[in-house]
């Protein structure tokens, strides 16, 4: 959801205009204009070659997962976990710290075309952009395929308790995490918020994915899920940006938050309203052409522009894909829709999840490393807050006999590639030290890989209960 801005974050000298000025980090970066134009087919060399190794982690691991009966996303995170900076350093960012020496997929470009080292850092760093760009596309390729996948008068009726759940789930960890290390562990003020505020964050990406998989997405509890996630991705722009200024000048700017605030309400809820007029509209240029991509290409014209305008007012694009999705969920075209965008989902989406992986440096899990030592103690105390603090929401819900509360709950555990952004921003800004930094980044993977797996298990679990039942009383 977040990967671009925490790759623009991470990678950017003038940090402080960050915090000036939010929405310049919404600006994507140019890509191919830090090479030379004699050196853009060594960057394209790279980039194909990141595919072919980025699509083979994904199958393999998710052929694997699949057999294992797991999800197969969870398989697409692992092998992005074996092809990144923990493993193989095959695939490897240049926001990571790491020189362009340590990427497999550099050394293959330095044998083939003697690259001198300047050279081999501006192609790097290059081919780290495009990698991030495609896979921040594939992530809005996701979110509109599950808005299309989802019904919106099944999304309105859990509509109160998705809200709720969203604010629980937001509010619950933030402030045990942030009064408990600043009672517990004696962390100062803002360390402590910026800790908090990366306990709010819930992956969209990778619960509905596992919805999907499950057939559970259109589910009562799916429904909640992906709404509450939603909200909570809104919830997590409004806090970003209030840590973000009180990071720099220990103030908070209240007309931004009042700004995102109002500006997310009426994007969200007038796309729905609107999409009654635009689904008329949308029949008829349809009907009307003739051409091969008669359905596709229009529709993926309203989600990219849907995706540009949720970027434009400084939400996030997926919110705008996922609106776009939900609207055209109400067309005729929808079934058919859905066959057409499969295909593009799985072409980009996997990339997103491989590399979400493959950013995960699962090395600060090593407790030889004297400076992760006091990290990982505080790391225990956060995932045990950041597991608690969404488990609850599914207990929340009211009005739903016969919920699966537990479900509600997991889906909302894993953080992704959400909470890493808070981790870089507070680290990026010196508001936070190395040990809870390697505590959040620890709270991030242990969340974002226990979540698909227990998600199936709290399912299937219900599944087995409700059969015993049917079994006795029969």
């Amino acid at each position: 959801m977040l990967s671009l801005l925490s790759n623009s974050l991470l990678s950017a000298p003038a940090i402080d205009h960050y915090f000036s000025e939010i929405s310049a980090l919404f600006v994507p970066l140019p890509i191919l204009a830090v090479v030379e134009a004699e050196n853009a087919p060594i960057l394209l060399t790279g980039v194909l070659l990141s595919l072919v190794v980025i699509y083979l982690a994904s199958k393999i691991g998710a052929e694997i997962s699949q057999y294992l009966n797991f999800p197969p996303v969870l398989g697409e995170l692992v092998g992005g976990v074996i092809v990144g900076i923990s493993a193989l350093h095959t695939i490897v960012f240049a926001d990571s710290g790491l020189p362009a020496a340590d990427s497999g997929i550099m050394s293959v470009l330095q044998w083939i075309y003697q690259l001198t080292p300047t050279v081999a850092s501006s192609v790097f760093a290059s081919q780290s952009e495009v990698i991030s760009v495609l896979a921040e596309l594939g992530v809005i390729i996701l979110l509109f395929e599950i808005g299309l996948e989802s019904d919106l008068r099944q999304l309105k009726a859990v509509g109160v308790q998705a809200v709720v759940v969203a604010c629980v789930g937001v509010a619950a960890p933030f402030a045990a995490g942030t009064i408990g290390l600043m009672t517990i562990f004696h962390v100062a003020a803002i360390p402590a918020i910026f800790a908090g505020a990366a306990l709010t964050a819930t992956s969209i990406g990778i619960t509905s994915k596992v919805l999907s998989e499950l057939g559970q997405l259109k589910s009562r509890e799916g429904q909640i899920i992906v709404g509450a996630a939603v909200i909570d991705d809104v919830l997590g722009i409004i806090v970003l940006a209030v840590v973000a200024s009180l990071a720099k000048t220990g103030e908070i700017d209240i007309s931004k938050v009042i700004y995102l605030i109002v500006s997310a309400t009426v994007f969200l809820i007038g796309s729905i309203l609107l999409g009654g007029i635009f689904n008329q509209g949308f029949v008829l240029i349809v009907e009307k052409l003739k051409t091969r991509g008669n359905i596709m290409i229009p529709a993926f014209i309203f989600a990219f522009f849907m995706a540009f305008l949720g970027n434009a007012i400084h939400l996030e694009a997926i919110l705008g894909a996922f609106a776009a999705g939900l609207v055209l969920d109400e067309t005729d075209t929808r079934n058919e829709l859905d066959e057409l965008v499969k295909p593009v989902a799985d072409l980009l989406v996997p990339i997103f999840f491989v590399t979400v992986g493959a950013r995960a440096d699962l090395g600060v899990l090593n407790p030889a490393v004297p400076a992760n030592q006091s990290g990982l103690l505080i790391a225990v105390f956060l995932m045990a807050i950041a597991i608690v603090g969404k488990l609850i929401t599914g207990w929340v819900v009211f009005g739903q006999t016969g919920i699966n509360r537990l479900a509600i709950g997991v889906g909302m555990i894993p953080r992704g590639e959400v909470g890493l952004v808070f981790a870089g921003i507070g680290a990026a800004s010196g508001a936070i030290d190395k040990p809870l930094e390697v505590a959040i980044i620890v709270m991030v993977i242990i969340t974002t890989f226990l979540a698909p797996p227990f998600l199936r298990v709290a399912f299937n679990q219900v599944a087995v209960n409700e059969s015993n039942q049917n079994n006795v009383s029969s």
